[in-house]
């Protein structure tokens, strides 16, 4: 585990320096989309995996949406933010970040009993789900930097 946790990490460190060229070319939203979707892919294909080492492969999607989920959310917010209260919305926007985490980490073992049947694979396999979800709901996010 905590060699597939280096992989990730270390896939995040070099990809985060693609993602300006990317974004300029795809956009920021479609940049983003694309880099949830590949965590999804990475964490969804986990349950098919046989041989360890192959979980690298896996962690190569999860350390792009990584790079990709911390700084793109904050680049499409920053074009749309007036000039001068850039720490208040940026402050207001952790806080979308922050309780969901909070709630996670208080409520998810009773989902796990609940809902996964204390599956760790299942809730490996639902966070790819959502990842895939949350790369569809971005198009629906207004981005300034959109070209008209």
């Amino acid at each position: 585990a905590g060699l597939c946790f280096g992989a990730y990490s270390l896939v995040t460190f070099f990809f985060a320096h693609f993602l300006p060229p990317i974004a300029k070319r795809a956009g920021r939203k479609g940049t983003h989309a694309l880099c949830l979707l590949a965590g999804a892919a990475g964490l969804f294909t986990v349950q098919f995996i046989t041989q360890p080492g192959m979980l690298m492969l896996s962690m190569l999607g999860v350390g792009i949406a990584w790079a990709s989920t911390l700084s793109m959310p904050y680049s499409i917010l920053a074009g749309s933010i007036p000039e001068g209260k850039t720490g208040i919305y940026m402050g207001i926007f952790n806080f979308f970040i922050v309780i969901p985490e909070i709630l996670a980490a208080v409520g998810f073992g009773w989902v796990m009993n609940t809902f996964l049947g204390n599956d760790r694979m299942a809730a490996v396999t639902l966070g790819g789900v959502c990842l895939g979800i949350a790369a569809l709901l971005v198009s629906r996010v207004t981005d300034a930097g959109d070209a008209a």
